[in-house]
């Protein structure tokens, strides 16, 4: 028995080095608190939690391999509650790296939640599979972008998030 977990354990990890297909979520974070103490780094609103918590029951049936995200409140924030049912530990990334972070992910090969800014996020995405994607609004809060790369070449799904905030 000892001998087929060490097996397993070893297949386990030479699948990981040599998927072919992997998904990459980007999301911007959740609302931020208008009137923050702290403008250049604000927590998340009433909404922004609660959007965050929407977030993390989208993703309740995927399967993750690592959590992305930007060292601010807000965007580790919107990460947490998905880091917390996943039990897999946010990684901080830097959101003025983008085409070092791009290849990064693709070098991984990892099922993955990115959550960053409403400059960076479409940004990302583009960069992922190829296209000249711009930033968007920063009123836009319901984009979730699914990335499927499979071969090295990206798919780019753009879901609208149904959330609507409880306030």
């Amino acid at each position: 028995m000892l001998l087929f977990s060490i097996v397993g354990l070893q297949y386990s990890v030479n699948a990981q080095e040599n998927k072919e297909i992997f998904t990459i979520y980007l999301v911007r974070h959740s609302e931020k608190e208008a009137a923050a103490k702290n403008p250049r780094n604000p927590a998340l609103s009433q909404c922004g939690e609660q959007r965050a918590e929407s977030l993390s029951k989208f993703l309740k049936d995927v399967g993750l391999d690592a959590i992305y995200s930007s060292n601010y409140i807000r965007t580790k924030s919107t990460a947490e509650p998905t880091s917390l049912k996943k039990k897999i530990e946010t990684q901080m990334y830097n959101p003025r790296k983008l085409s070092d972070f791009a290849s990064l992910l693709i070098e991984r090969k990892q099922d993955a939640l990115v959550v960053g800014h409403s400059n960076t996020t479409g940004v990302l995405a583009g960069l992922l599979v190829g296209k000249d994607i711009k930033p968007f609004k920063e009123d836009i809060y319901d984009r979730i972008y699914q990335i499927v790369i499979h071969k090295n070449t990206g798919r780019l799904q753009v879901f609208h998030s149904a959330f609507v905030c409880n306030n």
